[in-house]
């Protein structure tokens, strides 16, 4: 796997609820990081001294923060709508040549800002609201 273009790492919304998903515009910056909560059970027993873990114990999560530049499009409408309703639709995560990450988000936060001899701008932060499925790259569809 050779090196990828960062705008290849999409953020899509399901606008109408079909599976139909439109990629967010205006996005410039992307990121999707995965949680696991640990679960120590380390006793005095424990070999050595050394912590133990139980296996699959914690609670798993995900959260997407996104940046870009405000464009006032259906997508722009709809994470608005989101985010005033208390929704956790469908949202799909496309990272380049590994998979697309799919599942319920909240959106938490949306940011607005200007200058005043700049573009208007956007930021905006999501956490998954249950379970997510992974769709390795090689049986998903790619592009915008």
């Amino acid at each position: 796997m050779g090196v990828q273009r960062g705008k290849d790492l999409l953020l899509k919304v399901d606008l109408t609820g079909d599976g139909q998903f439109e990629t967010i515009a205006g996005l410039r910056a992307t990121r999707i990081s995965f949680n696991a909560e640990q679960v120590d059970v380390t006793s005095m027993e424990s070999a050595g001294g050394w912590r133990e873990l139980l296996a699959g114990a914690g609670v798993k999560s995900a959260a997407i923060s996104g940046s870009g530049v405000f464009r006032d499009e259906g997508t722009d409408e709809r994470a608005r709508q989101i985010f005033f309703d208390g929704e956790v639709p469908q949202f799909q995560v496309i990272i380049p040549d590994f998979g697309i990450v799919e599942g319920a988000f909240q959106i938490g936060s949306i940011d607005y800002a200007g200058a005043l001899e700049g573009e208007a701008t956007y930021e905006m932060s999501l956490a998954s609201a249950g379970a997510l499925t992974f769709t390795p790259i090689l049986d998903a569809p790619v592009g915008p």
